[in-house]
């Protein structure tokens, strides 16, 4: 008997030790809600050193007012023997001592008496509001991240490192037609076309062996593929992340077919109106374009004429002046057809079409429209090509439109000029560049207009309309160069343009 006695005694020490050290709050509560015992985690999380400190009408004075019918529920079902063993987990918030708020989670367990009726439970509680918190922060962050996925303009479609699809943003659904349920999980090449589709895996695979990065941080213009099959332009920028140590890539795109549309029409505007100046140039030429055509078709009938009354004569040895009157007839012909062709080929309207092209030969070509007329009215030209200009990548047609026009404007600001010299100049620029230069002696530029010399609509002729420079500028950036204009030392104006080289690689004489 007092073997047994001492094996009780051993085992409620070994429970009590147990109990003490134990970081949950274990209490025993009767089944009239009176707290019977509690342990130490549970003192301390309450506030107090000793079980007579505990509040009265513990504890339910402790448990916070909205929680206590759960409380109440889950109580009776245990004391009413309604649930074998322990009960499910259910919360509760308690208020300690000094105030402080605190979540539970909570267990019940029967504790039977020696004859086996149920007059107590085991209540067993844990600390949750950090863990709550931490929760409560991750879900204001997932719904902060759906609302920034419902309303960012632009489409967003977040990957794995095996190019599977995880999020996708509802901008990316209108954009490409997929539910987020319907493409969450398969590969992102499902809205690449060919052949972008069959290169995708191919580069992810060379990304995780080598972490070379190609794409990643630098935005570039790709095609992207609808539902329906429909392909479209698309501006693609990625982004890295990593979490856990996995990568995830967000992609950020940008439909483009509105742009290139836009971009398309104002092309095809521009081109109108680069033709219609060429047209407009061509009409001030008229009159001087039919005198300097007028002049080999004159020599050429005076030729045949002397050619004619030779044969007239009779027999003779009369070759050598028959042969001259001939070539002279074929070299004015040439004359005449080299002026009818360039006409021809400067108000065609054609397609823009940038060519590995002989910078002297384009500026030669140039001059045969842009110098038409200028010696009757006593312009006095001078041309100087460096013979290492090389060659430029240029739009043949367009080029010598700006260089026509620059050269018709330096002509008529001649007209009343005492001394009418006209330089042309190509020589090699630093930077790989090629410098062409068209100086006057004319009236020069009015200070009003030396800001806005290139602007459109800007004048001083009575009858200009203000786009001809302007165009010629457009022209020239389009071709990666600038222009400007700077006064001339010896009175007027000097226009410089400058145009990039033909890489070496290109180049093919033409």
């Amino acid at each position: 008997m007092r073997e047994n006695m001492t094996v009780s005694a051993d085992r409620q020490a070994y429970l009590e030790a147990v109990l003490s050290t134990l970081p949950e709050c274990v209490a025993i509560v009767d089944r009239n809600f009176r707290l019977i015992d509690m342990n130490q985690a549970g003192l301390s999380m309450i506030g107090v050193d000793r079980l007579e400190d505990i509040p009265e009408g513990a504890p339910l004075s402790l448990i916070a007012q909205p929680y206590h019918r759960i409380y109440r529920d889950a109580f009776k079902a245990i004391i009413d023997g309604e649930v074998p063993g322990a009960s499910d987990p259910f919360r509760l918030k308690i208020h300690a001592v000094d105030g402080t708020e605190y979540l539970l989670e909570c267990r019940l367990a029967p504790l039977p008496s020696k004859d086996g009726s149920i007059d107590a439970a085991v209540i067993t509680s844990r600390d949750v509001s950090e863990w709550q918190g931490a929760l409560d922060t991750v879900e204001q962050a997932n719904s902060l991240l759906e609302s920034i996925l419902a309303t960012v303009p632009n489409a967003m479609v977040v990957t794995d490192s095996h190019g599977r699809i995880t999020s996708f943003s509802a901008a990316a659904e209108a954009l490409f037609g997929y539910t987020e349920a319907e493409i969450i999980g398969k590969n992102v090449k499902l809205l690449m076309p060919e052949p972008y589709r069959s290169s995708h895996d191919r580069y992810l695979e060379r990304y995780r062996r080598t972490g070379e990065k190609h794409i990643i941080g630098m935005g570039r213009t790709v095609e992207g593929c609808k539902k329906d099959g429909t392909v479209f332009p698309i501006q693609l920028e990625i982004g890295e992340t990593h979490i856990s140590g996995e990568p995830l890539f967000t992609g950020f795109i940008v439909d483009l077919t509105e742009q290139k549309q836009t971009e398309a029409e104002l092309q095809s505007l521009q081109g109108d109106l680069m033709h219609a100046s060429r047209l407009s140039a061509v009409g001030s030429l008229a009159s001087a374009l039919a005198h300097e055509l007028n002049q080999p078709l004159t020599a050429i009938a005076n030729y045949l004429s002397a050619a004619r009354d030779l044969l007239d004569q009779g027999p003779g040895d009369k070759t050598e002046l028959l042969y001259e009157a001939l070539q002279e007839s074929v070299s004015e012909s040439l004359r005449a057809g080299k002026i009818v062709r360039r006409l021809r080929e400067f108000v065609a309207k054609g397609e823009i079409n940038r060519q590995i092209l002989s910078i002297a030969q384009l500026v030669e070509d140039a001059m045969t429209l842009g110098l038409v007329g200028a010696y009757d009215k006593g312009i006095d030209c001078t041309i100087d090509i460096d013979p290492d200009t090389n060659h430029v990548f240029a739009d043949r047609v367009q080029i010598q439109q700006v260089m026509v026009n620059l050269m018709r404007n330096a002509i008529e600001a001649m007209a009343e000029s005492p001394v009418k010299k006209l330089g042309i100049s190509v020589q090699s620029a630093p930077r790989k560049r090629v410098e062409i230069a068209i100086s006057d002696t004319g009236s020069g530029i009015e200070p009003e207009m030396e800001d806005k010399l290139f602007h459109p609509f800007s004048t001083t002729k009575g009858s200009g309309m203000g786009l001809g420079l302007s165009i010629c500028r457009t022209i020239i950036e389009a071709h990666e160069g600038t222009i400007y204009a700077e006064p001339n030392p010896q009175g007027g104006t000097i226009f410089r343009i400058f145009l990039l080289k033909a890489a070496e690689e290109k180049m093919h004489v033409e």
